[in-house]
């Protein structure tokens, strides 16, 4: 009866998620393999929309839903893959480009292709029902919305530049100093920046999810034994809210639709999931440098699912009257299965490709 309150605190799972995710990695670590984490989202989901496009008119399906569909699915689960990366991090090789940072930088990425998509689909609803004479308006309205993102993204990155340089330290100090026996002020403090920072991305219409990345990174920042303090302290309320965020992933699945329509949803499951494996490893082998193409394959597995955010993308979308109810029906279906699937491949790519010696802490 209260799915909007379960969501909710389920959301904060997410927060907490991404933001001890930012504290394990630093702003130094990130730079490594920024071109990387730009370069493969942006070709994946080009390459999603094209495939989406030559399915809807094999099939006879409108552009504009085969391009919402093709994007929900270009989109990969960030904090389920957070959860596979919390405990490899540590024992990664310094100098070394690992799979955890490309993934990672990937996902951030994509989080922010969905702040962009979000923002562009009431154009894209205003583009399926207008003449070709304004189609042209259209693509130049997107374009400055696009325009407007890129805007934002500088501001946030020069915010954290901001930050890390003159307020970071002293907050921390002070922190510090006020919780000596009274660890229940150094959770205040960090949630309150936490929220603050998400505040801060989601008012410049960049994802929430990339301001909790963030305020873990410019923690990190302080150095090896603040992140320690932190982690020790946080852990315990991001697992619990993270078990109520992946509850409410069930409540959106409808058992009785998912049985009568099994054999089609596992072939279109198993579909989505082998393109997206295969897309990525495409991808992946064009841009990573020859000494780090070992890693494409656990990268493209941590990809290979769709991201639990469809959900929130196909219940838009079908009040605007881009897809039909069953339609929606059948993303969210495919979602959950994919989901469901993620920790097997993923497993399997980390007992393939892994070292022995850190195998161990990924698994």
């Amino acid at each position: 009866k209260s799915i909007v309150q379960v969501e909710t605190l389920g959301e904060f799972g997410v927060f907490f998620t991404l933001f001890l995710v930012g504290l394990e990695f630093s702003p130094e670590r990130l730079r490594k393999v920024w071109k990387i984490s730009l370069q493969g989202p942006c070709y994946m989901t080009v390459l999603m929309i094209a495939f989406g496009l030559l399915w809807g008119h094999l099939l006879q399906i409108r552009p504009t839903q085969s391009v919402f569909i093709s994007t929900c699915l270009s989109l990969s689960s960030t904090p389920l893959v957070s959860r596979f990366l919390a405990g490899s991090v540590r024992g990664d090789k310094e100098g070394d480009i690992d799979y955890s940072s490309v993934l990672l930088g990937m996902l951030v990425m994509q989080d922010v292709q969905l702040g962009l998509f979000i923002a562009v689909m009431p154009t894209l609803i205003q583009a399926g029902v207008s003449t070709h004479s304004s189609i042209f308006k259209e693509i130049l309205r997107i374009l400055i919305l696009i325009g407007q993102i890129l805007f934002s993204l500088a501001a946030v990155f020069l915010l954290c530049l901001v930050i890390k340089t003159y307020l970071i330290g002293p907050y921390y100090r002070k922190l510090h100093t006020e919780s000596k026996g009274n660890k229940e002020i150094l959770i205040l403090g960090i949630t309150a920046f936490t929220f603050l920072m998400l505040t801060i991305t989601e008012l410049l219409d960049v994802s929430m999810e990339l301001g909790c990345f963030l305020a873990g990174a410019l923690i990190s920042s302080q150095g090896h034994m603040v992140t320690e303090e932190i982690m020790c302290c946080i852990e315990p309320i991001r697992d619990f809210l993270a078990i109520i965020f992946f509850a409410s992933i069930g409540l959106h699945v409808f058992p009785t639709f998912v049985i009568y329509e099994l054999t089609v949803l596992l072939f279109l499951t198993l579909s989505v999931v082998i393109m997206k494996f295969v897309l990525a490893v495409l991808v992946l082998s064009l841009i990573l440098p020859k000494t780090s193409q070992y890693i494409k394959w656990i990268v493209s597995a941590g990809l290979a699912q769709v991201s639990e955010f469809s959900f929130v993308l196909g219940s838009r979308a079908r009040r605007a009257g881009i897809i039909s109810r069953e339609v929606y029906l059948l993303i969210l279906s495919v979602t959950t299965l994919s989901l469901l699937l993620a920790p097997a491949l993923w497993r399997a790519a980390i007992m393939k490709c892994v070292p022995r010696p850190e195998r161990r802490s990924s698994t």
